[in-house]
């Protein structure tokens, strides 16, 4: 939760961003959140009369619905319990790889310890909750890379499954010899390459399948030797999905490969 500048409080912990006027009542406001409405099975119950509910995360509201969210962000900055479980996301990080050399090392079974309040356990949890990062399974030579499963030679990428040879991706299914691909399958030598399938030699195509040996295509299907072409399907030899005879789109395509190497020597 973020109390804005202009009055209004801007909550990020649905799926979608939401602002409130903090003029509504902190109950109101919660159950947009959804937070629990009557029921308070799933909940915890403070000294100090606040709620807290896990059901879908971390929401917090008055007894009394006449409070609203100023006198709200007052108790989550005053409860030591709230500051502590705030962070259900733990902020410190641990390779999966040191995970087992700990493990092996001493253990991450711990000595029992006296608990008198939820507050004691929830410090302990803190000591052992770190984020697992650079998941890595059944691959082989992957670097900096995270949640990578049955893949080779892999470079600061994550979630791709079988593929090889793969820079700066994410997402990414079955494909080799890839860089700065999202969300896309069964490609080979290409090179940011969107939410597409079966794409090879191409460069910046988005939401297409079977591109061959094009650049700049999007939302297209079946299409070899195309360039800046959108919305077309089963074409070779078009440009701005104006067809051309090979050879004369062969001499256009010279000039647009000199742009498109002159635009990164720019930079």
């Amino acid at each position: 939760l973020f109390l804005m500048q202009n009055g209004y409080l801007f909550s990020s912990a649905c799926e979608e961003c939401i602002i409130y006027d903090i003029k509504e009542n902190s109950y109101e406001i919660i159950q947009k959140l959804g937070g629990i409405e009557g029921d308070t099975t799933k909940s915890i119950e403070l000294d100090n009369g606040n709620i807290i509910s896990l059901n879908r995360g971390l929401y917090i509201f008055q007894k009394d619905p006449a409070l609203n969210f100023y006198s709200l962000l007052k108790y989550i900055k005053e409860d030591q319990f709230l500051n502590d479980i705030i962070q259900i996301n733990s902020n410190k990080f641990i390779r999966q790889e040191n995970t087992v050399k700990y493990d092996n090392y001493k253990g991450w079974i711990r000595p029992k310890k006296d608990i008198q309040t939820l507050d004691d356990i929830i410090k302990q949890w803190h000591k052992i909750n770190y984020m697992t990062t650079e998941r890595v399974y059944d691959s082989i030579n992957v670097s900096k890379s995270d949640t990578i499963y049955n893949s080779e030679n892999i470079y600061r990428s994550q979630d791709c499954t079988r593929c090889k040879n793969t820079i700066f991706s994410d997402g990414c299914l079955d494909s080799e010899y890839i860089i700065a691909c999202q969300r896309s399958t069964n490609c080979t030598y290409c090179i940011r390459v969107d939410d597409s399938s079966y794409c090879s030699n191409s460069y910046s195509v988005v939401c297409s399948s079977k591109i061959s040996n094009s650049l700049f295509i999007q939302d297209a299907n079946s299409l070899h030797e195309c360039i800046f072409c959108s919305h077309i399907s089963n074409r070779r030899y078009c440009i701005a999905n104006m067809q051309y005879e090979e050879e004369e789109y062969m001499e256009i395509k010279k000039e647009i490969l000199k742009w498109v190497v002159s635009q990164f020597n720019n930079k």
